[in-house]
């Protein structure tokens, strides 16, 4: 593998991090709809501005100066899905080409293409579906696992495994963690798109009660049809409530889970696996506080953000965990 290669897939990295979390800064300030249309901003490759005439066969996509901002904030985050989506293009391409030359080359960057095309559907039918929150949801999740894949190959170009410890327990709990670890970001995605992040406000309790789950059944209506603008949210404050309460209890059972998978971790005969089991814990631990705060102190952006980017590197300190304790050949797979 080409040192431009393994820089090549640091930058992918570092990049894909940066649109997640400038993805949920766009949700967080209500700039999803920034731009009605899609790929354009208002008919334009870029977003108007007050000065900037603006001309659109759809008359329900009149420009709003006020809305200026919102429209800049979206088509930023586009610019920067795209970057990714060329970079990630590139690196299947020189993969192609090294695995002429060496058939043993990893295939992961094959994975990633269909993942960043589905992925740009998916920020298509988020602006032309509404809002929708299972589409909104499931692009975040999307971009998860771009995120997680490209560090798999990042691992892989820079660390060679050929051995694994003789604790293919701790493989499967990391494994399982992992899916606990997804679960818990579809919940929190799911809480986000339906606005229930402040639906409730004191802890551990939420309205004086350990679990009001009055409406559960409607705040887990995964469809509800099309032609419906979820902006700001259509659920009444009960199925809010409800929403809100599961991903709590969500986080109680993965912060129970990990605090067993770091024991395990830091019992393993390997150094490197014992100190991803301490980052884990560090990792959890932000990300707990993290939420704490968004509740505490009423959804402060840059913490809500925040909250983000820790589920995030928590997904990626499980990922390094298997890839250190799953064998494989000496490629790196």
């Amino acid at each position: 593998m080409s040192d431009f290669c393994k820089n090549l897939s640091l930058g992918l990295l570092v990049l894909a991090a940066l649109v997640i979390l400038y993805g949920a800064y766009v949700r967080l300030t209500d700039a999803g709809l920034g731009c009605p249309d899609w790929p354009g901003c208002y008919g334009k490759l870029a977003a108007p501005t007050p000065d900037m005439p603006v001309v659109i066969e759809d008359s329900s996509l009149v420009f709003d100066v006020m809305e200026s901002g919102k429209a800049w904030r979206e088509m930023i985050h586009r610019y920067l899905a795209s970057l990714l989506g060329f970079g990630i293009l590139i690196l299947a391409v020189l993969t192609w080409i090294s695995r002429r030359r060496n058939r043993h080359a990893s295939k992961v960057p094959y994975i990633l293409m269909p993942l960043v095309v589905f992925q740009g559907i998916l920020g298509m039918w988020t602006v032309t579906l509404l809002l929708k929150p299972l589409v909104v949801t499931a692009h975040l999740l999307g971009g998860m696992a771009t995120l997680s894949v490209l560090f798999w190959y990042f691992l892989s170009c820079h660390y060679v495994v050929t051995v694994s410890p003789q604790d293919k327990r701790l493989t499967f709990l990391a494994w399982l963690g992992l899916a606990l670890v997804i679960s818990q970001i579809f919940l929190g995605g799911w809480t986000s798109t339906n606005y229930a992040a402040l639906a409730c406000t004191e802890l551990p309790r939420c309205h004086g009660r350990w679990f009001p789950f009055e409406q559960l059944d409607n705040g887990f209506v995964l469809w509800r049809g099309l032609g419906v603008n979820y902006e700001f949210g259509v659920l009444d404050t009960p199925a809010r409530v409800a929403i809100h309460v599961v991903h709590r209890m969500g986080a109680v059972v993965v912060g129970v889970f990990l605090s067993l998978l770091v024991w395990r971790a830091i019992k393993c005969e390997l150094a490197n696996v014992r100190k991803i089991g301490l980052i884990i814990g560090l990792a959890l631990f932000l990300q707990l506080s993290l939420g704490i705060a968004n509740v505490l102190g009423g959804l402060p952006i840059f913490v809500a953000v925040g909250h983000n980017g820790g589920a995030g590197l928590l997904l990626l300190t499980l990922v390094a965990l298997i890839y250190f304790t799953s064998p494989r050949d000496a490629y790196g797979g």
